[in-house]
């Protein structure tokens, strides 16, 4: 009787087990299932009885098996022309609670969970629990909750299940009280201002949401700005820096400064056209200078 046995654990520190010789696979059992059909495993496996079994095929069968996304662990053994398929199954997502959100709903939060493939009778997987709530911390801070707090909890259950509670903490919408350009010399400050989406906080920003920071939309503000100056011919706008609400202190709200160097004005000299301008007259093409 020939055994081999190919752990995962063996391509993960990149060993390599005794070789042994190839055969044609007469059978093809699975050992380990508890919700996954058999069936559902021979559609992912990259070999069929009949085809011819090597060391690099054993390899093809647990990567695609992990692949799926299904299993914690793959091992393939050989007993003469029969290959056997040893299979840890994840858990299954019995439970999915949210408590603490306010501004968003709960079916809004799942929503996006699932979209992740976090949801209740889903298989579970760490990775894609810690990329969920990284993606809702963003949302968040998308709607200005800079200081919000997403704290996961997994409780294994019986039967391989597990309950998952997210626990939310969406803190302080941090508002722009106040935007101050530092450096600014031919523009004003109000002028700059209109160049951007965010804004003070005014009449109407309960409604329009403007002065919510977001990192996001103040890097795109910073674009628009640097747009306009170069519109109106002067050098490229960088900022040098600026400063918005201290979220470790957590307060709500704090003025913003943007420091600028606007550079000196440039003005274009004469230009003139040469070369091959029979596709286009070099007078519509001086037009356009």
């Amino acid at each position: 009787m020939k055994l081999k046995q190919i752990a995962s654990a063996l391509m993960v520190l990149g060993m390599s087990p005794l070789a042994f010789a190839d055969f044609t696979i007469q059978d093809i059992r699975v050992e380990g299932l508890q919700r996954t059909e058999p069936s559902t495993v021979f559609n992912y496996l990259p070999v069929k009885v009949g085809d011819q079994f090597s060391d690099a095929r054993s390899e093809e069968i647990i990567k695609s098996l992990y692949a799926t996304g299904f299993f914690d662990d793959v091992r393939v053994e050989t007993m003469g022309n029969q290959v056997l398929l040893t299979v840890i199954e994840r858990p299954t997502i019995s439970t999915l609670n949210i408590t603490g959100a306010k501004m968003l709903q709960n079916d809004v939060i799942k929503k996006n969970l699932e979209s992740f493939g976090l949801a209740q009778s889903q298989y579970f997987n760490p990775a894609t629990l810690s990329q969920s709530v990284a993606s809702l911390k963003e949302e968040y801070k998308s709607r200005g909750k800079q200081s919000v707090q997403i704290t996961p909890t997994v409780t294994k259950l019986a039967r391989n299940r597990v309950s998952i509670d997210i626990a939310i903490d969406e803190g302080k919408t941090t508002k722009i009280t106040d935007i101050e350009f530092e450096g600014n010399k031919v523009y004003s400050d109000r002028k700059l201002m209109k160049q951007m989406s965010l804004s003070e906080g005014g009449m109407w920003t309960w409604l329009t949401k403007s002065n919510q920071f977001n990192e996001q939309k103040f890097s795109q503000d910073m674009e628009r700005v640097s747009e306009f100056y170069q519109k109106q011919r002067l050098f490229q706008f960088p900022h040098s820096g600026y400063r918005h609400p201290d979220q470790r202190r957590q307060k709500p709200s704090k003025p913003s400064k943007i420091t600028v160097d606007e550079g000196e004005r440039f003005r274009w000299g004469d230009v003139r056209i040469e070369g091959d301008t029979r596709e286009v007259p070099k007078e519509e093409l001086q037009k356009n200078c």
